[in-house]
């Protein structure tokens, strides 16, 4: 285990979601087979305003409004608490549970091994355990690789700063991404890398970015946030991460795109298996990548027009071969260093 996960481990994860639906029945019980809802809930470890929470919220609402789930939440639960009520939720009878045991890992496999009749969707950087427990991350590392495209030819500098929480993989292979995206335009291109050590601190993230701007840089990925509002102060323009920050973080006129994570192929997959009685420990990452619609581009809103039509025509086919298969963006999870 390498030093980034041990002092990750040691602080507060962002977020647990638990689906969940009866235990009275294992799988493939009758009981189960062609129920037309089940019972899920979310433990989350934040608000569920917190971006990366509210991707997995979404899904699971989305869920619920189709009627395919009855859902209920818990949020804000500490890491040191997860545990407890994760064993309580399942005291209650569920099928389900869509969970995150970043930090906990080896307590989470425990608890699935004690209820083997109940399947887990957690999000772990480990590999499936058992029978029941199924492993998902987030990996949106290709459309980061496409706005480091496009930054490469919007930036003059030649210089682009990325501000991020901490320095895991989840994160790490967003940051190589881009900046490999950026040197397939410019080889030359140079990068300034600040991990804030905090999943939510806007203050803190505003303050890194501004130290990156005067230190010369004209582009920002915007991995955390409160970096857009140092870019707009700034004048200066960014990419966003997991959501889409021209609308929902108040990017309009600065950020030209986003990455954004969508969990609804991954969650409803999980949803199906556990509804015919077929679900099985697997790995899950490639549902949250965008040959399976787990990881799109935003939209570029006002800035379509600033993009020129070979760009964008470049994007666009290149997007078509990553969902093909015809072209790889590589995952490298080690730690980003600055350059400049």
């Amino acid at each position: 285990m390498n030093e980034q996960i041990k002092q990750f481990f040691s602080l507060k994860r962002r977020t647990f979601v638990a689906g969940m639906a009866a235990t009275s029945v294992a799988f493939g019980s009758s009981q189960v087979f062609g129920s037309s809802k089940i019972k899920v809930a979310g433990i989350y470890t934040q608000p569920i305003q917190q971006k990366w929470d509210a991707r997995l919220h979404l899904a699971l609402d989305a869920a619920a409004n189709r009627g395919d789930i009855d859902y209920s939440y818990s949020e804000k639960v500490s890491n040191t608490d997860y545990v407890r009520v994760l064993r309580e939720y399942c005291e209650k009878g569920v099928q389900l549970i869509v969970g995150e045991a970043f930090g906990i890992s080896k307590e989470a496999r425990k608890v699935a091994d004690d209820y083997p009749n109940i399947a887990f969707l957690m999000g772990d950087p480990f590999k499936p355990h058992g029978n029941n427990f199924s492993v998902f991350d987030n990996y949106i590392h290709e459309p980061c690789y496409l706005m480091g495209i496009i930054a490469g030819h919007m930036s003059k500098a030649k210089k682009i700063g990325m501000v991020g929480g901490y320095p895991i993989g989840e994160v790490n292979r967003l940051f190589h991404a881009f900046m490999n995206g950026a040197r397939s335009v410019d080889p030359n291109f140079e990068f300034k890398v600040t991990f804030i050590g905090s999943w939510y601190d806007p203050p803190k993230a505003k303050e890194a970015a501004i130290a990156q701007i005067e230190a010369g840089v004209d582009i920002m990925y915007a991995e955390r946030a409160g970096v857009v509002d140092a870019c707009r102060e700034k004048g200066i323009l960014a990419f966003g991460n997991v959501n889409d920050m021209n609308k929902e973080e108040n990017g309009t006129d600065v950020v030209v795109t986003s990455a954004l994570w969508h969990m609804e192929s991954a969650i409803d997959h999980a949803i199906e298996r556990v509804k015919a009685g077929t679900f099985s420990a697997e790995e899950y990452h490639h549902w949250t990548m965008m040959a399976k619609g787990g990881a799109s581009l935003a939209p570029y809103y006002e800035f379509d027009s600033k993009i020129s039509s070979d760009l964008k025509a470049q994007i666009s086919g290149l997007a078509a071969d990553i969902k093909a298969g015809k072209f790889t963006v590589e995952i490298i999870d080690d730690e980003p260093k600055s350059t400049f």
